[in-house]
């Protein structure tokens, strides 16, 4: 990930690909992608029963959050319960995990 940090209001953020100048950066926007389909992942329901044929166990004790659990790992995904919520950061958390599975692309 590359970019500027821009300082506003009282609030640091990264933006990426662009200026941090007088204008708003365009942002490009991630996909997270099933590497053996190709299909881009659009719901928790299709995330979740690819993880699942991973081996990935899903924990429903927080309603907040969707977390899954890989048996003999430590590995645990925490994602927002809310999927527009979803962001880059959880994307890339899912393909460190999951090398072979999954990946992130610009749409």
């Amino acid at each position: 990930m590359s970019g500027v940090w821009v300082f506003k209001n009282g609030v640091v953020r990264l933006v990426e690909n662009g200026a941090a100048g007088g204008g708003e950066a365009v942002r490009k926007r991630k996909a997270l992608v099933h590497t053996p389909s190709g299909q881009v992942v659009r719901s928790y329901a299709e995330l979740e029963a690819e993880l699942r044929a991973l081996g990935w166990e899903r924990y429903y004790e927080d309603p907040a959050l969707y977390q899954f659990h890989k048996r003999g790992s430590l590995d645990l995904i925490s994602l927002p319960a809310d999927f527009a919520r979803f962001s880059s950061v959880h994307m890339y958390d899912i393909v460190i995990k999951n090398r072979e599975s999954f990946r992130v692309v610009d749409i």
